[in-house]
C-alpha cells in the first residue's frame, strides 16, 4: 500500500513533496492500514495478562464496559494499550468491540482486523491471546482508572497494583499515553502497532483495493473528501449552519435525546466561528475550487450518510459533477455483506482515504488525524487540512458580499494552506500560555504527526 504512482509535478494541485521519506525503522516488514473506527460512541473492553508466566491479569469484566466519545479511536486504544502492556510487562487479551453504540454496530475484532497477524506481528514485543483462560475468569481484580496522558514513570509506578491484585480491570483506555517524552522504544512501538500489526481482515483488505482501482479507473486521479456532514456529527457537535429550522430542530432533539452526549445546549454560532464546525458541502465545494482543482476532478466522498441528502449535496457537485460515493463502484451484493456494520465500511473508506492521491477532511476528527499521521509515515502523502477558523470569515465575506470568487479568494485560500498540506514538520507542542495538564491535550496527537520517532529525517529541513 506504500507504493508511489505517477503523479503531476509538486506545483499541481495533486502534487505530492518530492523530498518524502518513510523509512521505519524497527521492524522490517511493509507498512499496513490499520482501522478508525467512525462511531459516534465505541466501547471497548481490554484485558491484560502480567508477564508471560505471571498469575497477575489486567481484564475486563462484562458489564464494566469503557464509554468513549467522538473524539476516540479504538485502533489508537490499542496502540496506547499496546505500549502499557509493555511498560507494566503485560499481555493483552483482543479486546471486545461495543455493540450499543449509535451504530448498532455488530461487528467483532475479527471482523475488522487480522487477528492472527495482529498476534504473530507482535509477539516479540507483547503476548497477545484471543481469550482469557477459564481458571482465570474468578481470581480477584482490581478496577483502575489510568490518568490521561500519562509517561514511563506512571506505568512503572502502576506495576506495584500486582503485590496486591491478580486482576486489574482498566475502566478507560482512551488518551491515556503522553504524545511526547516517552521512550524511543515505546513509540515505535506504538507505530509498530499501528502501521504494521493493525491490518484489517483480508477480506475487506482485497475489497478496498478493489474499489479503489475501480475509483482510479474514472479518471486515474482523485480526492478522497471525509465529508463530515451525516446527522449524528452535526446533533453532537450542535453545528446547524445553513440548515432549515426543522433540520435544527431535529438535531437538537437527537442530542437532547441521547444520553451519552453530555452536552446538551450548544450555541452553534460560537461552535463556526471557533472553528470548531465541519465544513458544509457548500464550503467544501468552495473551497476546493478556491485551490485550483479543476471541475473535473474526481472527488469520493469517505463518509456516511449526508445529511439532507441531494438537497445539500448537490451545492458540491453542482461545481464538482465527478462526486462518488462506493455504492457507485461496487454493487448492491458486494456491499450487502457489510450493511449495519458501520465500523467496516468506515475500513473501506480508511483504505481509500490512504491510497488517495489528495485527503481532504472536512472536520478534525479522530479519523482524519489518523489518516493524516498514516498518510505521513508511508510519505507524506498530500493532506490538505483546511483551516476552518479562517475559512469562516472568508466565507462570511462571500456570503455578505464583501469578497468576490475570482483569483482574490484563490489567493487568500491558497495562502492560508500554504503549510497545511502535509509536508514534512516536527510534531506541535501546546500553544503559548496553556499550563498544567492541559497542555497536553493542546499537544499535536502523536498519531497525526508521529515524526520524528517513526519517520526518517531527509537532506531537506523539517519546519
Amino acid at each position: 500500500m506504500g507504493t508511489n504512482r505517477g503523479g503531476s509535478s509538486s506545483s499541481s494541485s495533486f502534487g505530492r513533496p518530492s523530498f518524502c521519506c518513510k523509512m521505519f525503522p524497527a521492524k522490517p516488514s511493509s507498512p499496513s492500514s490499520f482501522t478508525i473506527i467512525r462511531l459516534f460512541v465505541l466501547l471497548i473492553l481490554f484485558i491484560f495478562i502480567f508477564n508471560f508466566y505471571s498469575r497477575a491479569i489486567l481484564e475486563d469484566e462484562e458489564n464494566l464496559n469503557l464509554r468513549l466519545s467522538s473524539q476516540d479511536s479504538v485502533a489508537q486504544q490499542i496502540a496506547d494499550m499496546i505500549a502499557v502492556s509493555r511498560m507494566m510487562n503485560a499481555t493483552l487479551v483482543i479486546p471486545e468491540l461495543d455493540r450499543r453504540s449509535f451504530w448498532q454496530d455488530k461487528s467483532i475484532f475479527s471482523d475488522i482486523f487480522d487477528e492472527d497477524h495482529f498476534i504473530d506481528s507482535l509477539k516479540h514485543d507483547v503476548r497477545i491471546i484471543k481469550k482469557l483462560p477459564p481458571e482465570l475468569l474468578s481470581v480477584p481484580r482490581a478496577r483502575k482508572h489510568f490518568t490521561s496522558w500519562a509517561g514511563l514513570g506512571y506505568y512503572e509506578e502502576m506495576t506495584k497494583l500486582w503485590a496486591d491484585y491478580q486482576v486489574i480491570h482498566v475502566a478507560k483506555s482512551d488518551s491515556r499515553l503522553a504524545n511526547n517524552d516517552l521512550p524511543l522504544d515505546i513509540q515505535r512501538l506504538r507505530c509498530r502497532a499501528l502501521y504494521h500489526a493493525l491490518i484489517f481482515s483480508p477480506s475487506i483488505e482485497t475489497f478496498g483495493k478493489k474499489l479503489v482501482e475501480r475509483l482510479r479507473s474514472h479518471g486515474g486521479r482523485y480526492i478522497s473528501l471525509h465529508l463530515r456532514y451525516e446527522k449524528d456529527m452535526l446533533a453532537f457537535s450542535g453545528c446547524t449552519y445553513g440548515l432549515s429550522s426543522a433540520e435544527s430542530e431535529e438535531l437538537r432533539l437527537l442530542r437532547e435525546n441521547t444520553n451519552h452526549w453530555k452536552v446538551k445546549k450548544i450555541n452553534s454560532t460560537e461552535q463556526r466561528i471557533s472553528g470548531l464546525c465541519p465544513l458544509t458541502p457548500k464550503e467544501v465545494g468552495i473551497f476546493i475550487q478556491a485551490l485550483g482543482y479543476p471541475q473535473s476532478t474526481v472527488v469520493y466522498i469517505a463518509a456516511g450518510e449526508i445529511y439532507g441528502g441531494k438537497a445539500h449535496l448537490s451545492e458540491l457537485t453542482s461545481r464538482f459533477p465527478n462526486v462518488v460515493f462506493k455504492e457507485m463502484i461496487a454493487t448492491e451484493e458486494e456491499l450487502e455483506i457489510y450493511s449495519n456494520h458501520a465500523s467496516q465500511t468506515a475500513a473501506l473508506d480508511y483504505i481509500i482515504s490512504l491510497e488517495s492521491d489528495v485527503f481532504m477532511p472536512t472536520h478534525s476528527g479522530n479519523m482524519a488525524r489518523a489518516l493524516e499521521g498514516h498518510r505521513r509515515f508511508l510519505g507524506h502523502r498530500k493532506t490538505v487540512s483546511p483551516d476552518r477558523k479562517g475559512l469562516v470569515d472568508i466565507f462570511d465575506k462571500l456570503e455578505s458580499g464583501q469578497l468576490k470568487e475570482g483569483l482574490t479568494l484563490q489567493q487568500l485560500v491558497k495562502h492560508l494552506h500554504e503549510k497545511r498540506q502535509g509536508a514534512p514538520r516536527k510534531r506541535e507542542g501546546a500553544p503559548d500560555g496553556i499550563k498544567g495538564r492541559a497542555r497536553y491535550k493542546a499537544e499535536e496527537s502523536f498519531y497525526q504527526n508521529p515524526y520524528p520517532e517513526c519517520i526518517c529525517s531527509s537532506k531537506h529541513r523539517y519546519r
